[in-house]
């Protein structure tokens, strides 16, 4: 089977095609000449004793109908027939084709028998089937009266030339239909092949680098494929444009306090001291290289970010409100001009200390960068909301709020908001900012019943007072 699977696997779609049309034709002959083929015996023999009947209501309703018996027989006369009538008067028997019934051996016999039975049984018309090796013929007694009776005979060549123009029909139609299915499936695949021919030299196109334009007309999964393949491309080559503009800005933005290093520190060297004296040039430089270094830690920090996330084992959980205070200490004196409020709650989150530490910090930076007067941080159960009273984001920023390589308002590259959607992203929270009538809040949660979080919460307690009994 796996060997069948794995043989599968390396055709091309139009070799699967082909051998599902394959399989189909065979099983499709296998059911017709197996199974229908008793089928068409019993249809067969159902048709003839149709037959047999029409025939005999004829007769008979000529019979009721007082037409002379003799005009009956003379009227049922036809020696080229393949079907013929058997009448039994009172003064014998008479055949329509008497050469015919000379052909088959005992079937007078057999006749006579089953009329002595039929009448005992007081049975009008009855139906029987006569064999004879391979000669076969179907027949029916109807007893009009004591001195008519005839039988219908339907001969072996009538039963087979009847089977046989069924058969050549059914097996027409069937031809017909297998074909025009075949007709219609390789057509079907041929829209199926060619846009997916489309798709694979544009893609071949753009891994050489050179111009391609995919154009498929569909509007079903292919159309969509294809339409994601270009609009793929499209925010590829967007973050690439970004990314360049982002290199040229971070390298100019590390390119300065290079620079003034470089420079203050050649101007100490000759004993020169560019900034009145020693001591504050040498605070010039720390001052640079401090800047220098922030940039490339959060450079390095987001491509290490998804690796510290999983680090994580278990159901690691932090505290928010300690992350959220811990930050506030080190970032309250930055921006003593700007009214900082809290309301804060214990809060655990999923993830490692670290991680989340780095995410608040980002957050609260950026609230603090462009406040006019005013913060307020809020921690509760699974949601951490920061706001600030600055200006408002535009609508096409808000859309790219966490992009990496994005540009921010005043034309910087911060990656900090990068970082945070990172980290959140990791852990299975969300991270979305929105513009509120006076300012702009940024808002960390995480989506699910409440009967879960009272769960956590309830778990939580629990584990707390077993830690407290212990000790």
């Amino acid at each position: 089977m796996d060997r069948l699977r794995e043989w599968i696997k390396n055709l091309s779609l139009s070799q699967q095609l082909f051998m599902l049309i394959f399989v189909f034709i065979t099983f499709f002959a296998s059911f017709f000449f197996v199974f229908l083929s008793g089928k068409v015996d019993d249809f067969v023999r159902e048709q003839m004793n149709t037959v047999i009947d029409r025939s005999q209501e004829m007769i008979t309703n000529m019979y009721r109908g007082n037409i002379d018996p003799e005009i009956i027989m003379d009227l049922q006369t036809d020696e080229t027939s393949m079907m013929y009538n058997i009448f039994y008067t009172d003064e014998g028997n008479f055949s329509t084709a008497s050469e015919k019934i000379n052909a088959m051996p005992n079937l007078s016999i057999q006749i006579s028998e089953n009329m002595r039975k039929q009448t005992a049984l007081q049975k009008q018309v009855d139906h029987y089937t006569y064999e004879n090796g391979e000669n076969k013929a179907y027949y029916a007694i109807n007893i009009l009266s004591d001195d008519f009776a005839f039988v219908t005979v339907v001969t072996h060549e009538y039963r087979m030339n009847y089977r046989e123009t069924l058969l050549s029909t059914v097996v027409n139609i069937t031809v017909f239909v297998v074909g025009l299915f075949f007709v219609v499936l390789m057509i079907w695949m041929a829209s199926l092949i060619h846009p997916l021919n489309q798709i694979r030299n544009y893609i071949e196109k753009v891994k050489l680098g050179e111009d391609a334009e995919l154009k498929v007309n569909r509007n079903d999964e292919i159309g969509e494929l294809a339409e994601a393949i270009i609009s793929m491309r499209q925010e590829l080559l967007r973050q690439e444009r970004v990314k360049e503009e982002m290199i040229h800005n971070i390298s100019h933005d590390l390119k300065t306090p290079i620079a003034t290093i470089k420079s203050y520190g050649e101007s100490i060297k000759d004993g020169v001291y560019p900034y009145d004296t020693l001591e504050k040039s040498v605070d010039v430089i720390i001052k640079n290289a401090e800047r220098l270094e922030k940039k490339v830690y959060s450079l390095l920090y987001l491509n290490r970010v998804e690796y510290l996330v999983s680090q994580n084992t278990g159901e690691k959980e932090t505290n928010m409100k300690e992350v959220v205070e811990e930050v506030l200490q080190a970032l309250i004196m930055i921006r003593s001009d700007i009214q900082i409020d809290t309301d804060l709650k214990d809060a655990y989150f999923y993830g490692s200390y670290e991680p989340w530490r780095i995410t608040i910090e980002n957050i609260m930076d950026n609230a603090l960068r462009y406040a006019k007067d005013y913060v307020k941080i809020t921690v509760d159960e699974d949601e951490v909301s920061v706001y600030n009273n600055g200006s408002q984001i535009s609508e096409e920023r808000l859309a790219s709020l966490f992009k990496p390589f994005e540009k921010g308002q005043g034309g910087q590259f911060g990656i900090g908001l990068s970082i945070v959607h990172k980290v959140t992203s990791a852990n299975g929270y969300i991270v979305s900012g929105e513009n509120v009538p006076d300012g702009v809040i940024f808002r960390i949660y995480r989506e699910h019943k409440k009967e879960g979080r009272e769960s956590r919460r309830k778990q939580r307690n629990e584990n707390r007072k077993g830690v407290s009994s212990s000790l």
